[in-house]
């Protein structure tokens, strides 16, 4: 990976983390890469002093600057919108489609990303549900409900996955979870254990971090 591609990756990777539960930290953007720590703190000091990133020592957050924001949303976007394309026009599995995506954001051409968009229409979302951003969202973007913070009795719908990998989207939908399905959640069992809910009169079962990686919306 070059200079380029890999600064992209680590912007998307912040862009991604920032409004999760605990932010975008240096053991969290390592787990989301796949590098080590190390590696990770080096990185993100060579774009703190580009101006790209900015670091909250005091509470162990990175951030997006301005800038750094701009730069990426424009991977993100094109990002999604190849996973769009990828599973809409060309047919392939939704859960193979996110390592295609972070091979093609690094080589759309502007005027590439302007006609992708246009073809699609200009979707909302990307396959697994995350927005598609066309413009540049603001900093202060809060942070979503997940299915493992769920009570017993709640409706809520599925937003997005933020796992993205083949496996947690295989897993997920043998559990009924995709973007925007309505569950109702009728137990949680004590210690972290596993919940259960029912879509359309089927029940499920899901372990307590699987539901973690499940945003919801009511």
């Amino acid at each position: 990976m070059d200079s380029t591609e890999s600064r992209e990756e680590y912007l998307e990777a912040v862009f991604k983390l920032e409004c999760g539960p605990g932010g975008a930290t240096i053991t969290r953007i390592a787990r989301e890469l796949g590098v080590q720590p190390a590696s990770v703190s080096q990185m993100i000091t060579r774009l703190v002093d580009s101006g790209l990133l900015h670091r909250d020592s005091a509470r162990g957050q990175i951030g997006l600057t301005d800038e750094g924001r701009t730069q990426a949303v424009r991977v993100v976007r094109r990002h999604r919108l190849s996973e769009r394309f990828l599973t809409d026009y060309l047919g392939l599995p939704w859960d193979t489609v996110h390592e295609e995506a972070c091979r093609l954001e690094h080589a759309l051409s502007d005027a590439a990303e302007e006609s992708l968009a246009r073809r699609l229409g200009h979707p909302a979302t990307c396959p697994h549900g995350h927005p598609i951003p066309y413009e540049v969202p603001v900093a202060d973007c809060g942070v979503p409900s997940h299915l493992a913070d769920a009570r017993a009795g709640e409706s809520w719908s599925v937003a997005f996955l933020a796992d993205e990998s083949p496996e947690f989207l295989r897993y997920a939908a043998s559990c009924g979870l995709a973007p925007g399905v309505l569950l109702v959640v009728v137990d949680v069992a004590p210690f972290d254990g596993p919940m259960t809910f029912v879509i359309e009169s089927t029940r499920y079962q899901i372990g307590r971090e699987a539901a973690r990686r499940v945003a919801v919306t009511r």
